[in-house]
């Protein structure tokens, strides 16, 4: 079992920079993909990124790429998402979720955490 935990949101002007981080318990998370997905108001949730668990292999969504970064640190159990210039339309709640196999974009992810809201005013 894992339990994630997002944190870094808030609000922020456009053009400017957050980091979110998904810190996580439980066992084996070292081991696990970790995926960041986003849901606007009155939207569907989007795929953002994702990265495999030694770090090596990442994919993102075509819009983003170039401005979001995925990293992760398994020795602090957390997953870093860098997000840069960002836009107003970037606002969302930003989930984290887990699986222990390559999910890539797709939502099949077994573990999820609560979300953390970025407001991005123009």
């Amino acid at each position: 079992q894992v339990q994630l935990v997002e944190s870094g949101g808030g609000l922020v002007q456009a053009g400017n920079s957050l980091r979110l981080s998904c810190a996580a318990s439980g066992r084996g998370f070292s081991s696990y993909a970790v995926g960041w997905f986003r849901q606007a108001p009155g939207k569907e949730r989007e795929f953002v990124a994702t990265i495999n668990w030694t770090g090596v292999r990442t994919a993102y969504a075509d819009s983003l790429k170039g401005r979001f970064t995925i990293s992760r640190d398994n020795a602090k159990n957390t997953v870093y998402l860098q997000m840069n210039s960002l836009k107003p339309e970037d606002t969302a709640i930003y989930y984290c979720a887990a699986t222990n196999h390559w999910a890539g974009a797709n939502e099949e992810y077994d573990y999820w955490g609560q979300g953390t809201q970025v407001t991005v005013s123009s």
